[in-house]
């Protein structure tokens, strides 16, 4: 008999609505791909939360295994970058999505979607970054990118105690940045000041509806957010600064002005992290291994069984988890 391994699937009932179980799979059952790779260590992301629950349309094709996350051990290849044995590392690529993804102990995928694991690093601390830190770092190089350094002034960081918030706090705290951390739970404050922040502020002074233009309070900014949150903190970003927006945990909307781009010269900074090129994934993976205090990586992450996905996925969704969730196959 072949050997099984258990993974998550999500199916489509008639009623369009969906079901979620473990099974268990053999590597015949999985798409096709030039390299297979032993899960190690996975994680939940936002976005898995909103797969696993049904929340929102994460998921394009039925049945499929969730996860956009993995990283582990490559088993066999064909494809000239990767040989048996090498560690390797997946973010997005439109995997838990349209392929089958990392909740499960094996994955086949394109090879060009990989990366190496960094040395010294290993698969549950790259999954402690996951695609939330990896994403906070692409944040951080498009600020750098902009011109933007800790002497044009703070810095203000949407959405705070979650995954992408920790792990841009400490990024930019190291980095010498005066670090604002907005944030709706006021018994995370130690936490955050523990990262890095050195203020914070309440996440109800940005995400009800503003004025198109506030007080400048920030040279720079990271937003998780979106919608409300987003608009405000563009309209209280000073002159020449620019806001790196990479989520949309309050909404897709954004209720803003043309005010702060005329007259202040803000500009807003697109991240995304699903399909960025792997030059850029190879920089920002070295760069977090170098701009992230592996002690705060630790704080941030709690490290769960395989079990525990379900629960997961519905904490995460409803804003009940403080930075990130390693998931251990």
């Amino acid at each position: 008999m072949p050997d099984t391994f258990k993974a998550m699937l999500i199916e489509r009932r008639e009623d369009k609505t969906q079901s979620v179980r473990e099974v268990e799979m053999t590597e015949a059952d999985l798409m096709e791909g030039d390299v297979t790779v032993a899960v190690e260590a996975t994680t939940v992301n936002y976005k898995d939360g909103l797969a696993l629950t049904g929340k929102s349309p994460v998921v394009r094709r039925f049945p499929m295994i969730p996860g956009i996350d993995f990283s582990g051990t490559v088993l066999n290849s064909t494809h000239a970058d990767w040989k048996r044995g090498d560690k390797v590392i997946l973010n997005g690529w439109g995997v838990g999505e349209t392929h089958y993804g990392a909740y499960a102990g094996r994955a086949r995928v394109k090879g060009d979607w990989l990366v190496p694991l960094p040395k010294g690093t290993s698969p549950r601390q790259a999954m402690a970054v996951g695609t939330a830190g990896y994403t906070a770092m692409l944040c951080v190089m498009a600020l750098e990118r902009h011109g933007l350094t800790p002497s044009c002034g703070p810095v203000v960081v949407t959405g705070a105690a979650g995954g992408v918030g920790s792990v841009a706090i400490a990024i930019l705290a190291k980095l010498g940045w005066h670090v604002i951390a907005s944030t709706g739970r006021a018994s995370e404050a130690d936490y955050l000041k523990g990262l890095g922040a050195a203020e914070i502020v309440d996440r109800a002074e940005l995400s009800a509806p503003g004025k198109p233009l506030g007080k400048e309070r920030w040279a720079a900014g990271v937003d998780s957010v979106g919608s409300h949150t987003l608009a405000n903190v563009l309209a209280q970003t000073s002159y020449g600064g620019a806001v790196a927006a990479c989520g949309l945990a309050q909404g897709m909307d954004l209720p803003a002005s043309v005010a702060p781009f005329i007259l202040r010269g803000v500009s807003l900074l697109g991240v995304d992290s699903v399909n960025a090129p792997k030059a850029l994934r190879l920089e920002a993976w070295k760069r977090i291994a170098s701009d992230l205090d592996r002690s705060k990586l630790d704080a941030i992450t709690t490290t769960m069984p395989f079990a525990a996905l379900t629960n997961a996925a519905h904490d995460i969704v409803a804003g009940k988890v403080r930075g990130r969730l390693v998931i251990e196959m």
